[in-house]
This record gives C-alpha cells, structure tokens and sequence, in this order.
C-alpha cells in the first residue's frame, strides 16, 4: 500500500516509537505510587533496549519486531491508540478498538522503524526527570552523527496499574498530536470506515 503521506524523518523533527496519538488527550490522573525515581527508571531501560536495537546491526525488518517489543512494554499502547484515533473512538466497537491497537501498534512501530537506520552509531541518554502536575515529564539527549544534541521529553503515568510512558515531545514539537492528526486524515479519506482504516493500517 502507498503511504498516506512520506514517513517523518527521526531528526530533529521526528523520533519515537510511535509513540511514538494527541495533545488533547485526557490527562492522566494524578499518580498515587508513581515516583520521579521510578519514572526516570522506566525510560532509562526503554532507551538502553532503544540503543540496543539501533547499534544491533540488524535489517530493518529485525529492528520493526525489536521496536514493536519495546513500544508494547514500555508504552501505554491503548491510551496512545485511543487518543490516536480521536472522537472515533467514542463510536468504535470494543472489538473494533482492540483490533485498531493491535494493527496501530505494529503500524507505528515499522513507520518509524524504516527511518532508525539514521541512529545507527547514535545514543539517547536520559538528563533529568520532574513531577508534573498528573504525570512525571523524563528529559533525554538525542546525540546523532551530523547533527547537534536535541531534547526528547517523555510523560510517564500509572494511571494504567503499571508505569508507562503516554506521550513524547521533541523540541516542543508533540508527537501524540502528530499522530492524531495523520490518523484522523486517514480516517476521513476512508469515510469513516474504521475496520478499512484498520486493513490499511496493518499493511501500511
């Protein structure tokens, strides 16, 4: 299938597994357990297997299966596909939702895998970590060759019953928004039709 529109660069414009669905998305409650400790922990073992695959030396096809791992263990998948599809998710079936997180799931995982090409011999490292008001905001480094340091923020909640990260931003660029906007335009080119946005999602 020809992509809706070309895959965004992971530079200084785009990273993320795909994390990599909108800013508008509800915010989480506020964490009870979740401490700023436990928070910088998450996403410091989320970029060393991050870094792992990157410098792994695998094809692209190995690295979409290492990051689909990764984003399933380390992200809130259903909050980010939710948000990522947008009012439609109101109407959707709960069989529709769970076959759209599932095919958005390995849809974001590869989109952004074809580009992690561009890392390899790079690293992510995490700076610094603080409470916000509902949720814990990680600061991380991305250092690529040919390219100056630039800032990756990740929001970490448990508002799931475990820590995961819900949303990144990149140089105050909102990668949730991002998303939910490329999916609700590629919902609309399809009427609406959520079960045909999902066969394409899958072969995407």
């Amino acid at each position: 299938m020809r992509n809706e529109k070309p895959l965004l660069a992971l530079n200084r414009r785009g990273f993320g597994l795909g994390l990599g669905a909108a800013a508008l998305m509800a915010m989480p409650r506020p964490s009870l357990a979740l401490t700023v400790d436990e928070a910088r922990a998450l996403i410091d073992k989320a970029l060393t297997d991050v870094n792992a695959v990157i410098n792994s030396g695998k094809s692209e096809t190995g690295m979409y299966a290492g990051f689909e791992r990764i984003f399933a263990k380390y992200a809130d998948v259903p909050v980010i596909a939710r948000s990522a599809l947008g009012p439609a998710a109101r109407t959707a079936s709960r069989a529709q939702m769970t076959a759209f997180t599932q095919a958005y799931q390995g849809y974001i995982s590869r989109k952004y895998g074809r580009r992690f090409r561009e890392f390899i011999g790079s690293k992510i490292e995490v700076t610094g970590a603080k409470p916000l008001k509902s949720y814990f905001e990680v600061v991380s480094i991305a250092y690529m060759k040919g390219e100056s340091p630039f800032e990756v923020r990740w929001h970490v909640s448990d508002k799931s019953g475990k820590s995961l990260f819900f949303n990144i931003v990149i140089e105050g660029v909102n990668m949730l928004a991002s998303e939910r906007t490329e999916i609700g335009a590629m919902l609309d080119k399809r009427k609406g039709d959520i079960d045909a946005l999902i066969g394409d999602l899958k072969t995407a």
